[in-house]
């Protein structure tokens, strides 16, 4: 009964709007005809052909009347359909409402520099008004207070898109991570986790660092011999050089080096001259030799710098060369952005005439904590919190200078070695948890820098089989015999980079000692050396070092290619030639000794 009567409801709709329909046509049909029949003194053929349009035109309204009516349900169909559809309004969890929000992306706009933060929820949540509040929070923050003023307001919706300026005042906004947060009983309530702008070499001014090296081979430099013939002769394409924080801090009192003033986001920064006269020398020196340059940033203590150590740290001042980066409070954290941004815009652009340094690595060694990086010891999820702070204020900061950068975090071989039963952690742990915690918060760009020392150290066997070296990813040590487990660790889905690549690993630091046998030595640095060709997720090897360092020939580690007196040993023609077609020659000896006929 109701779908019979909603149909002849229908039906009189239709008649109407036909009747409508025909009565404008008739009026008009009906003044061109009698026209027409005046003109032409034919009213009786031309009232016989109007009667015969009439009876078509009535048809042509009918027809048309039923279009209108059935547009006019789809119409109301689909509104009905969309209002149905429209997101329903949700409480907040009571616990963990920061996860309510799901950011899609945080990314600099490449046309307008504005930042573009996109967000997506299941529902939307019930608050005091019709908005989404963003708030931006400096590196060291860990909340919003509730008397910050939101950087940008938005009407709810379920997918959302903000976007506003990449400064804020003097500071990037490169240097921010940003929350949504809803109002709650006059309250503001964050909604989402923190994500930082994911692509900042969008904004660059330098977009290359040349051409890339021609081989692998790498070499931790002797400062006194970078100015001499050595370098090109041993076909060198690689050069790792340490940049000591308090060494750029503390001011010379020398009147011929007046201190370098850098100004950053508003401040006044002063670097000792001296220093930054040998860096321009060592850098550009080696850019004018073709070698690639990675700096190492080592934070060790400065007597008036005191904010350069984290304060979890600075206990424990006097125990270990190198502290961890203090991005947890406002003046460390500025500090190292200043650093970094003035050392990645000296050291980019050949035009500058300074060199270039196209890759950095922060920190070393950063699962010893005992050791190299020191600080309290703490639950790892905490450690790595706080290295990732300062990681993401270097790789910001040198990435919106030049894009073509890289920045590592450095590990050392223990990789799953129960290191914590030393007061250290897991080279893999420390992986695992930075990772994790970059791609909470926005996943980049990120290398890794290893050094798979042989174990025992003062061992060149490396071929040598080990309970400690297993082709696992359980290993409890990574050395040159297993490398590629490191490698084929990276190669899983979560740990790739947003475009889906593999990423950038180095071996920034590797050496063995000759005091075995110079002969034994240059037979494990081949072995290492072939072992990185022909794996291809590794772009250079760096070894340790040009010249013996005396310090560690006292621990039985003679590990540079020449002696103290500076006189080349048994691996120096080796390691020259062993990237080229001579190789053969100067290579083949080696597979005597690690008893084996062919390479890999």
């Amino acid at each position: 009964m109701e779908l019979k009567q909603e149909e002849n409801g229908k039906k009189r709709v239709r008649k109407r709007i036909a009747a409508g329909v025909l009565a404008g046509i008739l009026a008009v049909a009906g003044g061109i005809g009698i026209k027409a029949a005046l003109d032409h003194k034919n009213a009786a053929l031309e009232t016989a052909r109007l009667e015969r349009n009439r009876e078509n035109l009535a048809k042509a309204a009918e027809a048309e009347s039923e279009k209108i009516m059935d547009y006019s349900v789809e119409s109301g169909i689909r509104v009905f359909e969309t209002i149905k559809k429209r997101p329903a309004m949700v409480d907040l969890p009571e616990e963990h409402s920061e996860n309510f929000i799901t950011i899609e992306s945080c990314l600099v706009d490449n046309r307008t520099s504005n930042i573009s933060l996109e967000f997506s929820t299941e529902g939307i949540p019930k608050s005091d008004d019709d908005y989404y509040y963003l708030f931006a929070l400096r590196a060291y923050m860990d909340g919003v207070n509730q008397d910050m003023t939101p950087s940008h307001v938005e009407y709810k919706a379920e997918n959302t898109k903000m976007m506003f300026s990449h400064h804020f005042g003097m500071v990037s906004g490169m240097l921010y991570k940003y929350v949504v947060a809803v109002k709650e009983d006059g309250r503001y309530v964050v909604v989402s986790n923190p994500c930082y702008v994911t692509n900042p070499e969008e904004i660059a001014v330098y977009k290359s660092n040349g051409e890339s090296p021609s081989s692998k081979k790498g070499l931790l430099v002797a400062p006194d011999k970078i100015q001499s013939s050595e370098l090109e002769d041993l076909g060198v394409k690689h050069a790792a050089y340490n940049i000591q924080m308090s060494r750029i801090l503390e001011l010379s009192e020398d009147s011929e080096y007046p201190p370098v003033s850098y100004t950053y986001n508003g401040k006044d920064y002063l670097f000792d001259g001296q220093v930054m006269a040998e860096y321009d020398m060592v850098f550009s020196t080696l850019t004018e030799k073709g070698i690639e340059i990675t700096a190492i940033l080592l934070n060790d203590v400065s007597a008036t710098y005191p904010e350069m150590i984290h304060p979890l740290a600075r206990s424990g001042i006097g125990n270990a060369p190198y502290y961890a980066f203090n991005a947890a409070e406002e003046e460390g954290m500025d500090y190292l952005a200043a650093i970094t941004t003035f050392l990645s815009e000296r050291y980019s652009g050949k035009a500058n005439g300074r060199g270039v340094i196209a890759n950095w690595v922060i920190g070393n060694e950063i699962n010893a904590r005992k050791q190299w990086n020191y600080m309290r010891q703490v639950d790892l999820e905490t450690y790595v919190r706080e290295y990732v702070k300062a990681f993401r204020i270097c790789y910001s900061s040198i990435k919106s200078v030049n894009s073509a950068c890289r920045v590592y975090i450095p590990l050392d071989q223990q990789w799953n070695n129960n290191a914590g039963s030393t007061g250290n952690y897991n080279a893999k742990d420390i992986l695992d948890e930075f990772n994790r915690q970059i791609r909470k918060e926005g996943n980049i760009d990120w290398g890794l820098a290893i050094h798979p020392y042989n174990v025992p150290l003062d061992s060149p066997y490396i071929w040598k089989d080990s309970v400690h070296v297993q082709e696992s990813e359980e290993t409890p040590m990574v050395t040159m015999a297993n490398i590629d487990v490191v490698t084929d660790y990276l190669q899983q889905e979560e740990f790739l980079t947003a475009d889906g690549e593999v990423r950038s690993v180095i071996l920034s630091e590797l050496g063995y000692t000759s005091l075995q046998g110079e002969e034994l030595q240059a037979a494990a640095i081949v072995y290492a050396y072939k072992k990185t060709e022909e794996n291809p997720h590794i772009d250079s090897v760096l070894f340790s070092r040009q010249t013996d360092a005396e310090e560690e020939m006292e621990d039985g580690l003679a590990l540079g290619i020449n002696h103290l007196d500076g006189t080349p040993k048994y691996v120096y023609k080796v390691f020259k030639y062993m990237d080229t077609p001579e190789e053969k020659k100067y290579t083949d000896f080696a597979k005597e000794i690690i008893g084996i006929s062919e390479w890999f």
